[in-house]
């Protein structure tokens, strides 16, 4: 392979600025006009600077009501806890008072379809018999006194 040498030249400071007809608004983005350490000025591309780093963020206090809440988990799972073995232990107990209740609701409801019916059965028992009058008179003095009456068959 033929390689060809080239003769790198540097300008001097006799020699004249590069580019001496060029404005400012013509150089491109990302170059400069730049000075050299030897003091020769010329054109260069410039790294662009790096963008600042975000602020380091600062520890902020924990808020009273998360400390408040993180003591009282322990409490109110404690409580928890105590409430669901109280339960376990309740529960044959609590079965049969619902059991109970089942048979009262049960009574309740006989009777509200049962004291209706006898009712009316001796309405029309009494209806075909000949009806009787019963008058009842009662007395008594004080609150704990002694009743006295009479009953008048008619």
């Amino acid at each position: 392979m033929h390689e060809t040498a080239y003769e790198i030249t540097t300008l001097t400071p006799q020699q004249p600025t590069p580019n001496p007809g060029l404005l400012p608004t013509e150089i491109p983005p990302g170059v400069q006009m730049v000075t050299l350490p030897g003091g020769i000025r010329t054109l260069a591309y410039t790294p662009t600077q790096a963008p600042p780093a975000p602020p380091v963020p600062v520890a902020q206090p924990i808020p009273t009501w998360a400390k408040t809440t993180a003591l009282l988990t322990p409490t109110i799972g404690g409580g928890i806890a105590a409430a669901g073995i109280g339960l376990s232990y309740a529960a044959p107990g609590l079965i049969a008072m619902t059991d109970a209740l089942w048979a009262a609701v049960a009574l309740i409801a006989a009777a509200a379809i049962g004291i209706p019916m006898l009712l009316r059965i001796s309405r029309t028992t009494a209806a075909v018999k000949s009806s009787t009058h019963i008058t009842q008179n009662i007395t008594a003095t004080g609150m704990f006194g002694k009743a006295n009456g009479t009953i008048n068959h008619h």
